[in-house]
């Protein structure tokens, strides 16, 4: 092992779990990845998890990733988190959580969210503004329900913030977030697009992702460096005497602090304007000051938002040096949502690849392509990426832990399965998101005396793949592409996630695709494009141009099978039936 060999730290913060990647900077080896697991607490609709949990999660699976990897902790140079989206994070005295986080894939907020969607003008309004209609999952709907229901603890928040935004506050001190994950809240407009609200005086914008020197620092009295409105006022980054994390004109604690902006804002990307607050990118945006209104929210209470998740925000605070192991050099970069992490370590984006296809298949399922505008779609969410393109995506809830509860109600192995012959299984245990059902509940059809119990396995997989697959289909339409279209058809969809792994899976998406798939041999690719963040947050190189040169995104390519229409039909006539009624 060289002895001046390079580390790099990619954090991915999931639902289930901590893994941390050590990760050689200059070949891209995946040298260690270190674990921790979460709890996950809740029932009915409620899905919860403490914070805390979250960071003694990361500070042991980093530790783990350097042991394993032989490596010196003085050999690591940066790290970065990707973490689960949409969860609401609310902080008291100290930036120590006030309770457990609301998750993602907590579901008692969609009343909250079906009268947000009513206001501001109608769905149209909000696909406008943010690019997303509110769901249960967005962040939006989570803090109305926290407001309605435990009024005392919104009313004490002195923070709010995304799981990743606060495991990187944990790490520097200071409350950052990025476009991509910010773009994930509903309350963050992401700039110009079809129908887009085109807020080109945003946070901080969507700079070259590479560019290292890209925090701003605090305002001035025109407002330059602030997060919100043309006027500067009452926005993030207009750091004040609260004392609540904003980053510090100048490294006066000696922490390497960078973008500190003078008059003229030095350190600032984009095509700054007269003013110097007009540096949005492709995928630039704000926080929208009306929805914050509407949602009884103080931007003051929010993180700013840094260009990209690879500009570096600052080197790890005293604690945080002492709790993970690591030298106080080490550098921090803003970090990004777990989807935006995993199209980096895909190699999708400006510099990368555009228009191309990926089904992730874990807890949830999604569908995400790299695109240079912005689609609206009210069963899409119109995310930002993480480099200044977007990332349109589509969510479902029920994936593999959907299937694998339908595999130990029959007591079978999960890959004991054989096509449904007839059997339809809608397996929405968690109420769904794609389509957007959020009080559906498990449907089984089709059961005969003679059935097979490894039918009903296989239709279980069927609902599911088909549930995703019907996603990236809406998903493609929106973006002008004919999923019938041999030229898009043809195309390889990128799968990944734990299903990945499965036979299973893999043989029922491939018969209901009729696509040819690329399975990428890195198994840990959110934690890797957390990794290439990482690395351009030091050298200010492009990450998914990093992801590229590591090859990260490739491996095994596996031959398109007949498209069986037939059972896609027979699912697809059972939801249009089924969903007036007994799905919701």
């Amino acid at each position: 092992m060289p002895a001046n060999r390079s580390v790099v730290i990619g954090v991915d913060s999931s639902t289930q779990s901590t893994k941390a990647a050590a990760v050689d900077a200059e070949t891209g080896e995946l040298l260690a990845v270190g674990r921790a697991p979460h709890t996950v607490t809740g029932t009915g609709g409620a899905r919860e998890s403490d914070p805390e949990q979250w960071w003694t999660a990361l500070a042991t699976a980093v530790r783990a990733a350097v042991r394993e990897a032989g490596v010196p902790a003085a050999s690591v140079t940066a790290i970065a988190v990707a973490g689960q989206q949409h969860g609401l994070v609310t902080l008291g005295p100290g930036g120590r959580p006030l309770r457990p986080a609301l998750l993602w894939n907590d579901t008692r907020s969609a009343p909250q969210a079906a009268a947000l969607a009513a206001r501001l003008g109608g769905p149209a309004s909000w696909l406008h503004r943010t690019g997303s209609v509110p769901v249960a999952s967005m962040t939006a709907a989570k803090w109305q329900w926290l407001r309605e229901h435990e009024p005392a603890h919104a009313a004490a928040a002195t923070g709010v913030r995304l799981p990743h935004d606060h495991l990187t506050e944990r790490l520097t001190g200071l409350a950052v977030t990025d476009p991509g994950d910010a773009s994930g809240t509903c309350w963050y407009g992401t700039g110009p697009g079809p129908g887009g609200a085109g807020r080109a005086h945003g946070s901080g914008g969507a700079g070259p992702a590479g560019s290292p020197d890209t925090v701003a620092g605090p305002g001035g009295a025109s407002g330059e460096g602030g997060t919100g409105d043309a006027s500067g006022e009452g926005r993030p980054g207009a750091a004040g005497a609260d004392g609540r994390g904003r980053p510090p004109a100048s490294g006066s604690d000696g922490r390497d602090r960078v973008g500190a902006a003078g008059s003229d804002g030095p350190g600032r990307t984009g095509a700054a304007g007269s003013d110097g607050r007009d540096r949005a990118g492709a995928a630039g945006g704000a926080y929208d000051p009306e929805i914050l209104d509407l949602l009884g929210l103080d931007a003051a209470l929010l993180p700013t938002v840094a260009p990209s998740g690879a500009t570096r925000v600052g080197t790890l605070t005293p604690a945080a040096a002492e709790a993970l192991g690591l030298p106080r050099t080490v550098v921090v970069a803003a970090g990004t949502g777990d989807n935006m992490a995993a199209a980096v370590g895909l190699g999708l984006g400006g510099a990368g690849l555009l228009d191309h296809p990926v089904v992730s298949l874990g807890t949830s399922g999604t569908v995400f392509a790299a695109t240079g505008a912005r689609p609206a779609d009210r069963g899409l969410a119109g995310f930002a990426a993480t480099d200044g393109t977007y990332l349109p995506l589509g969510c479902t809830l029920n994936c593999t832990l959907a299937v694998d509860r339908f595999a130990t109600l029959l007591g079978l192995d999960r890959d004991d399965t054989r096509p449904g012959d007839g059997v339809v299984v809608l397996p929405y245990l968690d109420g769904e998101r794609t389509p957007d059902l959020p009080h559906a509940a498990g449907l089984v059809t089709g059961l005969r005396h003679g059935t097979d119990p490894r039918a009903i396995l296989g239709a279980a997989y069927e609902g599911a793949a088909f549930t995703v697959l019907r996603a990236l289909d809406r998903l493609l339409a929106a973006c002008g592409l004919d999923p019938a279209d041999p030229a898009v058809r043809d195309r390889p969809l990128r799968l990944i996630g734990g299903g990945a792994r499965g036979r299973a899976w893999t043989d029922t998406v491939r018969r209901l695709s009729g696509r040819p798939l690329v399975v990428p041999a890195a198994d840990e690719l959110v934690a890797l494009g957390a990794a290439a963040l990482a690395l351009g947050a030091v050298t200010g190189t492009d990450p998914v141009a990093v992801a590229a040169a590591w090859g990260t995104g490739d491996g095994e390519v596996l031959p398109p099978l007949t498209r069986d229409d037939a059972t896609w039909q027979r699912i697809d006539a059972v939801l249009t039936a089924a969903a007036p009624t007994l799905l919701s």
